[in-house]
C-alpha cells in the first residue's frame, strides 16, 4: 500500500540522516508530510498521460508567502529535508535543475522523476494514484492573479460576500465531481498517440485523472475579471479525443454555446448581432477557426495589434495578420471601439457566471457537468433531451437577462461504435463487446479500481 511505502521511505530517509536529536512535533509532521507529498507526486506523474516530471521550488520564500495559497504544513527546511533524502536514496534523480534570475525574477522549477528502485515500487502498488492515494484538504479555491513589474503573480485579498458564495458554490460542484468517476475510453493502441498530441501541444499539460475539481481563477486583481474553471484533467485533452470522455461508464456528448464572446459584446453594447455567423461573416466564411481565434485575440488585447499573435498560425491561411484585423473591424464596425481595450476577461467574467449556473443546475441533480471554458460535458442523455440546452438557454438569460439566439449542440460517438439515424447509439455485438473490452484494458482498470474504492471492497 501506499501509506507502507511512504513510512518505510521515511524510516530511511531517516537512518541516512545522521541526526543526534529528533525533530520536535511539528517539524516531524511537516517532514512526513513532505515525504508524503513528494511521493504521491512521484506516483501521480508516472500514470499521466503522457508520463510526466515532477517539479519543486527550492526558494525559500515559497514557503512563506502568500499564506491563503500555499500548503500550512510544509516548511522549506522540512521539505529540502524530505527531497534531499530522496535524492540519497536513489529513488529519484533531477532532470533539470531550478534558477531564478534576481534582476528579471524569471526562472524556472526543479525537475525530477523517478528512478529504477521506486519506479519498481509505485508500478507494484495496488489501485491507481488518482484514486488510492490520500486525497488532500482542498486548498484555496477561488485564486486571483495580478501583474506585477510585467509577472504574473498571485494576490492576496479579503474575503467578501461574493468571494465566500464563489467558494461555496465551488464546494458544491467539485463535491459533486468527486461522488463521479469521469475518465477517458480511448483504446489502448491509441494511447501513445494520445501522449504524443499532448507532448507536442504548447497550451496542454499531461493529463492527469488525479486533478478531478476545479479551481477558479480570476484575472488582473478584480474579481470582475476572468473567473473562469481551471484545473480539471478533461480540460488537457485535445479536442479531437473528447469525444471519448466517459462518466459512470456512460458516453457523454459536449454542448457549445454557439458565438458566446460576440453573443455578450453586442448584447452589452445594445447592439443587435444579427443571424449571420459573428465569425462567418468575415473573408466570406472561409478559415472561420482562424477568424475566431483572431477576434477573441484582438478582445483580449489591451492595446493595439500590430503583428500577430505568437498563439495565432497564419501560414495556411494565405492572409496576412493586418488584412485579418481590419477584416474584423469591418464586419463588426457596431461594436468596433471594444477591441484592443481588454474587455475580453469582463467577458469571461460573465461566461464563468453562465458556466457556474449551468454547473449548479446539474450539482443539484447529482450529475457532473465538465466545463471546458463555455462548453459541458455531460451524460448524453441530457443531449438527448435536451434539458442541457434548456439548463444553458436558463443561465444565459438569468445573467444577461436577454436570450441567447443559438445553442450548438454535438452528439460525439466513440471510434469504435456508429450511432443511428435517430442519434441512439447501435446495439454491439458479443464478439464487439468483448473486443471492445480487450481494447479499452486501461479504462476499465481504472473503473475496477473506483467501483471497489467506493464500494470499500479489497482490490484484487
Amino acid at each position: 500500500m501506499f501509506t507502507d511505502l511512504v513510512e518505510e521511505t521515511i524510516k530511511r530517509i531517516e537512518a541516512t540522516e545522521g541526526r543526534t536529536r529528533s525533530r520536535d512535533t511539528k517539524a516531524q509532521a511537516s517532514f512526513e508530510h513532505a515525504v508524503m507529498l513528494l511521493l504521491r507526486d512521484l506516483w501521480k506523474s508516472a500514470y499521466s498521460i503522457p508520463a510526466r516530471e515532477c517539479s519543486i521550488s527550492k526558494r525559500s520564500g515559497y514557503y512563506s508567502e502568500n499564506p491563503r495559497y500555499r500548503d500550512p504544513l510544509l516548511t522549506y527546511k522540512q521539505t529540502m529535508a524530505a527531497y534531499e533524502g530522496l535524492l540519497r536514496l536513489g529513488f529519484m534523480e533531477v532532470t533539470k535543475e531550478g534558477y531564478l534570475d534576481r534582476e528579471t525574477g524569471k526562472g524556472e522549477l526543479t525537475r525530477f522523476v523517478a528512478k529504477d528502485e521506486l519506479q519498481e515500487r509505485l508500478a507494484e502498488l495496488e489501485g491507481h494514484p488518482a484514486i488510492s492515494a490520500p486525497r488532500l484538504a482542498t486548498g484555496e479555491t477561488i485564486i486571483l492573479r495580478n501583474w506585477v513589474d510585467g509577472k504574473r503573480v498571485l494576490q492576496e485579498y479579503k474575503d467578501t460576500p461574493a468571494t465566500d458564495r464563489y467558494r461555496d458554490n465551488l464546494t458544491k460542484i467539485n463535491s459533486c465531481l468527486l461522488r463521479h468517476w469521469a475518465d477517458l475510453e480511448v483504446q489502448d493502441p491509441e494511447l501513445p498517440k494520445l501522449a504524443d498530441r499532448v507532448a507536442n501541444h504548447a497550451d496542454k499539460e499531461p493529463v492527469d485523472f488525479a486533478n478531478r475539481t476545479l479551481v477558479r481563477i480570476f484575472s488582473n486583481g478584480s474579481f470582475k475579471e476572468g473567473g473562469r474553471f481551471y484545473r480539471g484533467w478533461w480540460q488537457n485533452v485535445p479536442s479531437e479525443y473528447r469525444q471519448y470522455i466517459t462518466i459512470d461508464e456512460k458516453r457523454t456528448a459536449e454542448v457549445d454555446f454557439s458565438q458566446l464572446n460576440p453573443h455578450l459584446l453586442y448584447q452589452s453594447c445594445y447592439k443587435e448581432l444579427g443571424s449571420e455567423d459573428a465569425y462567418s461573416r468575415v473573408l466570406q466564411g472561409d478559415h472561420r477557426q482562424l477568424v475566431k481565434q483572431a477576434f477573441n485575440a484582438m478582445l483580449m488585447s489591451d492595446s493595439f495589434l500590430k503583428t500577430c499573435p505568437r498563439t495565432i498560425d497564419l501560414s495556411d491561411a494565405e492572409i496576412g495578420w493586418a488584412d485579418l484585423r481590419d477584416a474584423i473591424l469591418a464586419a463588426h464596425k457596431p461594436i468596433g471601439d471594444q477591441f484592443f481595450k481588454g474587455v475580453g476577461t469582463k467577458l469571461q467574467f460573465k461566461d464563468s457566471c453562465i458556466a457556474e449556473k449551468v454547473m449548479l443546475q446539474f450539482t443539484e441533480m447529482d450529475a457532473p457537468a465538465l466545463p471546458v471554458h463555455d462548453s459541458f460535458i455531460v451524460h448524453h442523455g441530457y443531449a438527448w433531451t435536451g434539458e442541457i440546452e434548456e439548463i444553458m438557454r436558463r443561465a444565459y438569460f438569468e445573467e444577461v437577462g436577454e436570450h441567447i439566439s443559438k445553442v450548438d449542440t454535438e452528439i460525439l460517438s466513440w471510434s469504435y461504435r456508429k450511432d443511428d439515424k435517430e442519434g441512439e447509439p447501435a446495439r454491439l455485438d458479443v464478439d464487439a463487446i468483448v473486443k471492445a473490452d480487450d481494447d479499452v484494458s486501461a479504462w476499465r482498470e481504472r473503473h475496477r479500481v473506483w467501483y471497489g474504492s467506493i464500494n470499500n471492497q479489497t482490490l484484487i
